[in-house]
């Protein structure tokens, strides 16, 4: 059965409202993720933000959240205090799916407070204010950084890896290029896996169906796409994750009207079928 947990969450609310959510999505998945690894979707408004902690105690973040309207700092306000709460003070490895300011401005500003060992970032096909931003804070703060393509292995410890599903190094999509073209990532941990796809749109959904089998983008865990837009999660890619729990990350009451009711009408057709 396929469980959508949708996050319509005001941005401003203060970082007890995030943990007691992160508690809740812990209990929810108590019967799906291993017991020995957590993950954790913060309550970063309209925008992404993934904690995982691995059995050896590595953390892993993938994308930060931000603030594309408004000074609103999500890095200041919310991302820090969220992980200081739970006793990280650095992080092993920053994932960022692509440089937008909803996923990249938070991670922005851990990268000048807190010491990162290693950011992970895919292959970039177009410039931008907050990758300049980025190349300038890794060199000045001499942290290592690798950027991965399809078909590679990100090794975390043993049994815990990510598979890089898109994008192609030799090949781009110009329509929308910089969601698009985000990092497509598989966990993988024993028999538990979770689909994180950034913001990527139905022409990158395409490809992944036309390049991969159902053995390689079924999931257990789906972070649905581009904050549940009309543009993201058709039919045919849902089937082929086939997640039981999907999770859309979204701002209360946000400009984009994220997330739309055709895309919560193709969940619930799915679970329908998995009834």
């Amino acid at each position: 059965m396929l469980n959508l947990f949708k996050f319509r969450i005001n941005e401003n609310r203060n970082k007890v409202i995030s943990f007691f959510l992160s508690i809740i999505i812990v209990f929810s998945f108590i019967n799906i993720v291993p017991k020995n690894l957590r993950i954790y979707f913060i309550d970063v408004g309209q925008g992404d933000s993934s904690l995982i902690v691995t059995p050896l105690n590595k953390t892993i973040l993938i994308d930060g959240g931000g603030n594309e309207f408004g000074n609103y700092n999500i890095g200041k306000n919310v991302l820090l205090p969220y992980l200081l709460d739970r006793g990280i003070k650095d992080i092993d490895y920053v994932i960022v799916s692509h440089f937008d300011s909803d996923h990249f401005e938070g991670i922005q500003y851990l990268m000048e407070e807190i010491k990162i060992k290693v950011v992970i970032i895919g292959t970039q096909f177009d410039g931008s204010e907050n990758y300049e931003k980025f190349l300038d804070i890794v060199k000045r703060k001499k942290i290592k950084v690798e950027m991965v393509k399809e078909g590679e292995r990100i090794n975390i410890e043993k049994n815990v890896y990510f598979d890089v599903l898109w994008p192609q190094e030799e090949r781009s999509i110009t329509n929308n290029s910089i969601n698009n073209n985000a990092l497509v990532c598989k966990l993988n941990y024993k028999n538990f896996s979770a689909l994180f796809t950034g913001d990527i749109e139905e022409e990158a959904e395409k490809i992944l169906l036309s390049k991969y089998d159902e053995k390689i983008l079924n999931s257990k865990v789906l972070k649905v796409a581009h904050h549940g837009s009309k543009s993201s999660s058709t039919e045919e890619f849902l089937e082929a994750v086939n997640p039981t729990v999907a999770l859309i990350g979204v701002g209360k009451n946000n400009r984009y009207n994220h997330p739309y009711k055709e895309v919560l009408d193709r969940m619930e057709n799915l679970r329908s079928k998995n009834l």
